[in-house]
Formats: structure tokens, C-alpha cells, sequence
């Protein structure tokens, strides 16, 4: 089972828990005012679970750093203290060095797992509540009934458990709207021709012969015609031919206008509302204990 500094399972573990930051807060003896470390870093498996509080037991950075189990530890943000429950200053120095290089194997971690486990009773954890024997050590001679392929952290709650008496976690709800988008038609817009007919009028100019027959006197009215020059012959007929014009008309087809059809998106803001629910804590208590709220 892998295991990860908090930093490195996720960077932005602040966001994340929203909450105080365990790293650097003393670790202290359950009990006692002795102190035995510091939080230097969380380890967590591929989940996230808390497993283990890296502790510093010396100054600054030059310390031996140990494991305590996450089910050991009693965290109290309200004196800025971790507790570790049932151990001594002593007890965690016989614990094996952790080396931030070379990491946790299974191995490694039965060697932690050996000094919290009750040398006596084999079949379960150590009670919490109880105190660690002084005299446990990396070679109590326990065997536990575990092995490396299947082995889980959940066979040892009293070590890997987050303690619920003195760490109760009341989660409150609420709900809120999520806004999404989706795209579905609105309608349709079919745009066609049709053929519309009409009267067309246009003013064709014409034109039209005629016969004009003038009668006139000429002017030499009344002189004798020569001889021979007056012909009086029946059915001489003179013809003139007379034209006129008439409409000739024929339809062509030209361009009157172009149609462009196309889409634009216009943005608008709709509201919606709906109702949410929300949970809310109420603080009951009796005997007027006093109730700090952080």
C-alpha cells in the first residue's frame, strides 16, 4: 500500500480541508504535559486517508522523525496540540527512524505497527484509552496474524480509525444550483420562391399610313389640250400600298433583387430560481456547559 506526503497527493490540500493546517503543531504525551515532537508531515494512502503524522522529535530540523498512527493521535485545534494517545517520550523514541529518502515498505510499517500493538492480546488493537506498556519496543516477539498481500489498514481501526470520541465531525449539507446549458432547436425558418403573376402595361409608340385624296384646281384650268394628249380610257386604277405598325411584344427574364440568408447568435441572460435547502447547525446543551464555537 503506497502512501504520499499530503503535499504530494494534493498541493492544494489548504483548499481542500478548509481548515486549520495540522503541520507543526506539538505532540504531546496523552495526559501529561510532556512534550514529545512536532508535526512535521501527513501521510496519507491512495485514497487519501490520513495514516500517519510524521512527528519531529527533536529541535528544528535535526531531529529523529517516527510515525504515529492517525488512530493514536488527538488533535485539539483549540490549544494548537496533538495528543498522542497512550505514549511516551521514551516509547516514541524506540520507535524506527523514518526516512523521508527511502520511504514505507510493508516491512517498515509492522516495525511502527509493533510498538502500538498490545504485546499481550494477539487477536485485537490496543485499547486507546489505555496507555502503551512503557517497556514495548521494536522486539516484543509479537507475530500478528497479518501479511504483506492481505493486509489493510481497516483490520486495525484503533490505528488507522480517526479517533471519533474526541474527534466528532458533524457535516452539514446544503444545496445550490448548477447552471448548465443545452443547445435544442427553436424552430425552423424555410425561406423559398414562389411565382406570382401580374398585368404588365407599357405604351408602345405606332405608326399608321393613310390615304389622303386632295381635289385642287391647277392652274392652267380651262386651256385647250393638244391634240392627242387627252386620252379617255376606261379602268385606269393607281395603287398605293399603305403600311401601319402593330405591337410586337416578348418577355425576358432579369435579376430584380438578391436574397441573402444567414444566422447571427445574440447573448441573453436568463434567471432561474428553484429551491434549496440548507442544514444549519443547533447547539443543545445541558447543564450549562460552556460551548466555544470556532
Amino acid at each position: 500500500m503506497a502512501l504520499y506526503k499530503l503535499q504530494d497527493f494534493d498541493p492544494n490540500y489548504h483548499d481542500t480541508f478548509q481548515g486549520d493546517d495540522i503541520k507543526g503543531l506539538g505532540v504531546y504525551a496523552e495526559g501529561r504535559d510532556e512534550k514529545i515532537g512536532t508535526v512535521s508531515d501527513v501521510l496519507v494512502d491512495d485514497e487519501g486517508h490520513f495514516r500517519y503524522l510524521v512527528v519531529d522529535l527533536g529541535f528544528w530540523i535535526f531531529g529523529k522523525k517516527v510515525l504515529l498512527p492517525i488512530g493514536r493521535a488527538r488533535i485539539d485545534y483549540n490549544v494548537d496540540r496533538v495528543y498522542a494517545i497512550g505514549m511516551t517520550r521514551q516509547q516514541a523514541e524506540d520507535l524506527p527512524e523514518f526516512n523521508e529518502r527511502s520511504g514505507v515498505d510493508y516491512d517498515y510499517e509492522e516495525r511502527v505497527r509493533g510498538v502500538y500493538r498490545s504485546p499481550v492480546d494477539t487477536t485485537s488493537a490496543v485499547d486507546t484509552s489505555q496507555p502503551l506498556d512503557a517497556s514495548a519496543s521494536l522486539d516484543t516477539g509479537y507475530q500478528p496474524n497479518y501479511n504483506r498481500d492481505t493486509y489493510n489498514y481497516s483490520h486495525e481501526p484503533a490505528l488507522y480509525n480517526i479517533n471519533e470520541r474526541d474527534n466528532q465531525t458533524l457535516k452539514l449539507y446544503e444545496e445550490r444550483l448548477i447552471a448548465n446549458k443545452k443547445r435544442q432547436k427553436a424552430g425552423e425558418v424555410a425561406i423559398g420562391k414562389r411565382v406570382e403573376t401580374e398585368t404588365a402595361r407599357v405604351e408602345v409608340p405606332l405608326e399608321r399610313e393613310r390615304v389622303v385624296i386632295e381635289r385642287v384646281t391647277p392652274t392652267d384650268a380651262g386651256h385647250r389640250a393638244a391634240p392627242g394628249e387627252a386620252n379617255f380610257r376606261e379602268g385606269e386604277v393607281a395603287r398605293v400600298e399603305i403600311y401601319e405598325e402593330t405591337p410586337d411584344i416578348r418577355k425576358e427574364a432579369v435579376v430584380r433583387e438578391e436574397v441573402r440568408v444567414t444566422k447571427v447568435v445574440e447573448q441573453e441572460t436568463s434567471e432561474a430560481q428553484a429551491t434549496v435547502r440548507r442544514e444549519e447547525l443547533d447547539v443543545d446543551t445541558t447543564g450549562g456547559l460552556p460551548i466555544e464555537e470556532r
